[in-house]
């Protein structure tokens, strides 16, 4: 009887033991389980941060080739982290410690670069306002100079015109043999044109020649024997007689004669009288 005491109080304690060694296991799974479940998720946030982070390497961009250049590298590394961590256990806690510093690194990197696209931005963007600025400079020195051109164009188009010596008083006479005026054709000899220089002090000072064209009642223009040329205004012409006169600025009177080799009919002669400057005036004459 004694004997099965002791072997129910034996069987007693390992069923106690085994239901101890069973508790202790469940609590080490469950624990066991846990610490996995909270490593697969720490490590599926360090995974969304390195997809991040390449996120944010591919969208950094700029017009320097070789900052471009030195980013590609760096996208590169973020990528071939990425492939090796998600080869990597969740419970190899070393190296999952070692792949979160090359992610440090990596972003500390990302934010000295960000820091070098900013100053390069702000660089470029002073450098355009600064361009702009030039510009605006260059368009207003352009527009200056356009103004200061089209008024000095137009003070020497005046002083140019005011410089134009101009004439007055023209008018025209026939002339008998004895060198007196008469309306007789027949009696006519040769004609005359008188006209005034006016005063001019901006005109230039020196010989001056004055053109006349005279055309009979058919409107045909008188010349001597050879056809004499002169060129008014761009403008060639042929002349029909001219004088030389010392022009000083100062108001002088011409007469210039023209001796026809036809005899003067009746009817209206009309003179023109010209410098090389421009017209001076016209005139007619009336011959019975």
């Amino acid at each position: 009887m004694e004997r099965e005491d002791k072997l129910r109080k034996i069987v007693v304690a390992l069923a106690i033991a085994a239901v101890l060694l069973g508790g202790v296991l469940a609590y080490v799974w469950v624990s066991k389980n846990k610490i996995v479940n909270d490593l697969n998720i720490e490590k599926a946030d360090l995974t969304q941060e390195m997809v991040e982070l390449r996120q944010e390497y591919a969208e950094l961009q700029t017009a320097n080739d070789t900052l471009n250049a030195n980013l590609q590298i760096e996208r590169e590394k973020v990528d071939q982290l990425i492939e090796r961590f998600q080869q990597t256990e969740a419970t190899n806690r070393a190296q999952i410690r070692q792949y979160e510093k090359e992610l440090g690194t990596l972003r500390s990197i990302m934010k000295h670069y960000i820091v070098q696209i900013d100053s390069l931005n702000n660089l470029n963007m002073a450098l355009r306002e600064e361009a702009s600025d030039a510009r605006r400079e260059a368009a207003e020195n352009r527009r200056q100079y356009e103004d200061l051109r089209s008024t000095t164009d137009e003070y020497a188009r005046q002083v140019a015109e005011g410089s134009v010596v101009k004439g007055r008083g023209v008018s025209l006479h026939a002339i008998n043999s004895s060198a007196k005026e008469t309306d007789r054709s027949s009696r006519t000899e040769k004609l005359r044109a008188d006209m005034f220089l006016i005063e001019n002090a901006i005109a230039k000072k020196g010989p001056r020649r004055v053109y006349i064209r005279v055309k009979g009642p058919d409107g045909i223009l008188l010349t001597a024997d050879d056809k004499q040329l002169f060129t008014c205004d761009g403008e060639q012409m042929i002349y029909s007689e001219s004088r030389e006169v010392d022009y000083q600025g100062e108001e002088v009177e011409v007469s210039v004669y023209f001796a026809s080799p036809q005899p003067f009919t009746k009817g209206v002669y009309t003179v023109d009288a010209y410098t090389t400057e421009g017209k001076i005036g016209s005139a007619d004459l009336l011959l019975r």
